[in-house]
């Protein structure tokens, strides 16, 4: 199916995963328009990690369907995502820690010359060039390209990983938990680098239990609770105070919140 004009770049209609009897993701819509960011908001088992590995390619859905620029589409690997431009940065980056930066910029797509015009190898100073220019395009400065990943901080480690993908000419970009273990200036700049992605008409899905996070860069917002979706909701549709609320134990919290206020009063 092929759908004209539609302005959605990657479609979730009805997905559902089981997982023997358990059910992880219940009838689920999420829909992503064309250089939004879409936050997908939820508690821990909420079924975040099904629904972006859902869109990543790990896992087949059991039902629904699965439309990515109004084609359905069927992915048997993260290759097949990768190849219709859906990059995923999970938490733990992919990174090698002992290697440079301008190897792991290029890890598993290395540049290549000849060595005395016969041997193929990596082309290392054409990587050390590209990705220290690229990361700066990104406002991210680094001492040396050649300087281990091992070296860098959280927020610039996350910071590679996004630059990364974006240069390999990712559309949509799903972002699992970036701002997870980081203070509050690295999430910052975390945070910047995806107004920087949007700006450059790049699609993001920023997956979060944070909503202090997501409200400030947010377009629109999912709400998952035990694998089902609460609702989808653009920023004039709802405050930070409600998606607070909607979360898993956001009402009850608030109430505790009171309740200590009160027996302290």
């Amino acid at each position: 199916m092929n759908t004209a004009g539609n302005d959605h770049i990657l479609q979730l209609e009805g997905i559902s995963k089981f997982f023997g009897t358990v059910i992880s993701l219940q009838d689920v819509t999420l829909r992503l328009r064309r250089g939004e960011v879409h936050c997908l908001l939820g508690d821990n088992g909420a079924g975040k990690s099904t629904l972006i590995k859902t869109l990543a390619g790990v896992h087949r859905p059991n039902r629904g369907r699965y439309l990515v620029e109004g084609t359905e589409v069927q992915f048997s690997s993260p290759r097949d995502a990768l190849d219709h431009g859906i990059a995923t940065v999970y938490q733990d980056l992919a990174l090698v820690p002992l290697m440079s930066v301008a190897r792991n910029f290029f890890a598993g797509r290395e540049p290549v010359r000849k060595l005395f015009g016969l041997i193929p190898v990596m082309d290392l100073h054409h990587a050390a060039r590209v990705a220290e220019e690229k990361l700066a395009e990104m406002g991210i400065a680094v001492r040396s390209p050649h300087q281990p990943v091992g070296t860098m901080s959280g927020g610039e480690r996350q910071c590679l990983a996004i630059a990364r993908a974006i240069h390999f000419g990712a559309k949509v970009l799903i972002l699992d938990e970036p701002t997870a273990a980081l203070g509050v200036k690295q999430s910052c700049n975390v945070l910047k680098l995806i107004h920087t992605a949007r700006a450059r008409g790049i699609s993001v899905i920023f997956i979060t239990h944070n909503v202090h996070h997501a409200y400030p860069i947010g377009d629109s917002f999912t709400l998952l609770n035990r694998g089902r979706s609460m609702g989808t909701f653009s920023k004039d549709q709802i405050s930070k105070e409600q998606l607070l609320d909607m979360m898993a134990g956001g009402a009850e919290i608030q109430s505790l919140v009171a309740e200590l206020e009160g027996r302290a009063a």
